[in-house]
């Protein structure tokens, strides 16, 4: 069940002074979203970099696992130097062939084994002990099969957590989940620290990597507890117009797996495919009642507008609208339940060729400029893969 927020009438329809971002013709929030999905995230490179050549810089950055690095490299640094840092993680991370195995049909299949027996350079690395015994007592924040003590290193250079506390101009969220209490918490620059371990929280995937300590407590992935950032804007108070971007890199939808090989891969989309479609659903429902509320609103006397108790029944009402615009990563060809740990050049290239493309069709459409119900409080868009 979701709970509403009280009190002050929650929206801010336009903040004052608020320019157009370049192209867009939209004076509300730009938001760009990141779901987790290891290798798959190179598809949001793509999407940023589209986003960036058009002259568009989002105004709130949210992600959770890569999503969250990436998010964070894209906040931590200045716009002239963003596509530069990301170009950096994922030359650093990418997988170099084994000489011996190429043109062989299993060649894929051999570089993500060796992801998987010695790691990714920048990113992690074996962790022998727990590898050797997984019922060895390592402690909470040596619990995993691999050490991340390369991605801290790698963050330190390519983030300035400076220049996301300090900023003005680009709010920062990143989704991890508490190890004791189960919950799920968005650390936040508005209200929040973001430090490194905040970043490295957020990417903490059991059993591979061990929780990481964040004010004195564990924290996960948050994909453990949900793939889907875009409950976040959703549910900000107070609420604003908002122009969402979202990067999806697991498929809902798909064939019936014919191996155990197959459903292995088929559980991992299923787990980790955003439930963007149940959140949609219920926040336009939501929209729609604030909605009806603000319209009920110009209908009452200006007497029964004083009354204290109709005043807390209209301050449920708001008149801002989400377009959700949602990115597809394609399937590649050839593509397995490894996928996520694809660090190969020819990988990371063809996703982050298809995060370009989509987001420029997006942009070349503009659904969000098409009129619309004054009922209609989320609207939303679809890119279609091309695969």
């Amino acid at each position: 069940m979701t709970m509403l927020q009280s009190g002050p009438r929650a929206e801010v329809i336009h903040r004052a002074g608020r320019s157009a971002h370049n192209g867009l013709e939209y004076d509300g929030q730009v938001v760009l979203v990141f779901e987790g999905g290891g290798a798959l995230g190179a598809y949001q490179v793509g999407v940023y970099d589209a986003l960036h050549d058009a002259g568009i810089e989002p105004d709130w950055m949210i992600g959770t696992s890569i999503g969250a690095i990436n998010a964070a490299i894209i906040a931590g640094n200045r716009p002239e130097d963003r596509i530069e840092r990301l170009n950096a993680f994922w030359k650093l991370v990418q997988a170099c062939p084994l000489p011996w195995s190429q043109g062989l049909p299993w060649a894929q299949s051999v570089m993500n084994l060796n992801t998987v027996l010695l790691g990714v350079d920048g990113f992690f690395k074996p962790n022998l002990i727990t590898l050797l015994n997984n019922k060895a007592p390592v402690g909470t924040y040596q619990a995993g099969y691999y050490c991340t003590d390369p991605l801290a290193e790698t963050l330190t250079e390519l983030v300035d957590f400076n220049q996301i506390n300090e900023a003005t101009n680009m709010r920062l969220s990143l989704g991890a989940v508490n190890v004791k209490t189960g919950k799920m918490r968005y650390f936040d620059s508005h209200k929040d620290a973001i430090s490194l371990a905040t970043v490295m929280a957020s990417g903490a995937l059991p059993p591979a990597f061990p929780a990481v300590d964040v004010e004195g407590e564990p924290y996960w992935d948050g994909g453990v507890y949900s793939n889907t950032p875009v409950e976040t804007v959703m549910n900000d108070v107070p609420r604003r117009d908002s122009l969402i971007f979202a990067a999806h890199l697991w498929h809902a939808e798909g064939d019936a797996p014919q191996s155990v090989w197959d459903a292995v891969g088929r559980c991992k989309d299923i787990q980790y495919a955003s439930r963007v479609d149940n959140c949609v659903k219920e926040e336009g429902n939501l929209h729609r009642l604030r909605h009806v509320i603000n319209l009920l609103e110009k209908r009452l006397p200006a007497e029964a507008k004083q009354d204290s108790a109709v005043k807390d029944m209209l301050s449920w009402g708001c008149s801002t609208t989400m377009h959700l615009c949602r990115l597809y990563a394609p399937r590649l060809e050839g593509e397995d339940q490894s996928k996520d740990i694809d660090f190969s050049e020819s990988g990371i290239r063809q996703r982050r060729e298809a995060g370009y493309a989509s987001t420029m069709t997006m942009l070349q459409q503009r659904p969000w400029l098409a009129p619309h119900g004054e009922l209609e409080g989320v609207l939303m868009y679809d890119s279609v893969p091309q695969e």
